[in-house]
């Protein structure tokens, strides 16, 4: 997603407002946080609160520490349930839901596969086969996480099941720190977690802000704009992260059904009023395809989509217009 802030007006109402942002790496992607606000330093204290807060979650659900709470869960996989904070608890039980939702399409317990199988990088030369795909997926299930409402505890029934949040993640964090933007007085802003954005109120000179869905072909040219406000907006696109294998792109979106990548899509952008739903239904309607993704959009209250196909073919869900 790109976004881009249109020319201020030279209007009364904003001549003392501006916008002040600061990007750096939070949960292994750029995030750009901006506020609008009169004072400069009042801004940079809620940006740097904003930024804490990015940093407590990741804490949380981070696979890269050992001591996290989600790399307890999973080493105790098929051991023993592990008691978490409520918030990690209330996380991956949404997650379950949008798994029933999506009927496995998205699912949190994708990390059993491993690197080894898919790489994405300049390293991966040949396709893994479809058998040892097949057997790596045995392990992603949904339905094998136990939850204890009681304790707060969560249980993975198999040995070497993993659990991840690289799906939701990013945009649950957006969505906290927009929230607690807000608490602290933030009336007007932007979380932009690598192109998964949520954004509130209205530009300095009191106009919507105004995003760019990226051209799956050119990913820094927009094909269109859209102007928003209070809404979130999160994009699945093969032209991030991919392998070139033969002279045929892969897509890093994962199949969890079959271990093997989807075909057939290029980029899926989601229109939601909050980032965290955002973040985590642009993979599965990647996964379900054109047809049935947009018909689970389009049941969904509050929800828009727009999809590029792999012929460049635009589909909208019924409530968008794009240009």
């Amino acid at each position: 997603m790109i976004l881009h802030s249109l020319p201020m007006l030279q209007s009364e109402l904003a001549v003392s407002l501006m916008l002040h942002k600061r990007a750096l790496r939070l949960m292994g992607n750029r995030f750009e946080i901006s506020v609008v606000a009169e004072d400069e330093a009042w801004a940079n204290d809620r940006i740097g609160e904003a930024i804490a807060e990015i940093q407590r979650i990741e804490a949380l659900l981070t696979t890269f520490n050992d001591h996290s709470q989600t790399n307890q869960i999973n080493a105790q996989a098929g051991i023993a349930p592990v008691r978490v904070d409520r918030e990690v608890f209330e996380l991956i039980r949404r997650s379950l839901r949008i798994s029933e939702l999506t009927q496995g399409a998205f699912d949190i317990t994708y990390g059993s596969i491993d690197k080894s199988l898919w790489n994405f990088d300049t390293t991966m030369t040949s396709l893994p086969d479809a058998e040892t795909a097949k057997r790596m997926v045995r392990l992603i299930n949904y339905r094998n996480v136990v939850l204890n409402e009681a304790n707060s505890s969560v249980f993975l029934k198999e040995k070497g099941m993993r659990i991840g949040f690289g799906g939701i993640g990013k945009g649950y964090a957006a969505e906290m720190a927009k929230r607690l933007l807000l608490q602290k007085g933030v009336k007007s802003g932007i979380v932009n977690a690598s192109g998964d954005l949520t954004a509130w109120g209205s530009q300095p000179n009191g106009t919507p802000w105004t995003i760019g869905v990226a051209d799956p072909n050119a990913k820094n040219q927009p094909f269109s704009y859209l102007n928003i406000s209070n809404v979130a907006v999160a994009t699945s696109g093969n032209y991030e992260k991919y392998a070139l294998i033969g002279g045929k792109k892969y897509s890093h979106t994962i199949d969890p059904k079959t271990g093997l990548p989807v075909s057939g899509i290029k980029s899926v952008t989601i229109l939601s009023p909050n980032a965290e739903i955002a973040d985590a239904m642009a993979t599965p309607v990647t996964v379900m395809g054109v047809r049935v993704g947009l018909d689970l959009i389009n049941q969904m209250q509050g929800m828009a989509c727009i999809i590029i196909d792999d012929k460049d073919r635009i589909f909208t869900s019924k409530n968008i217009k794009i240009s």
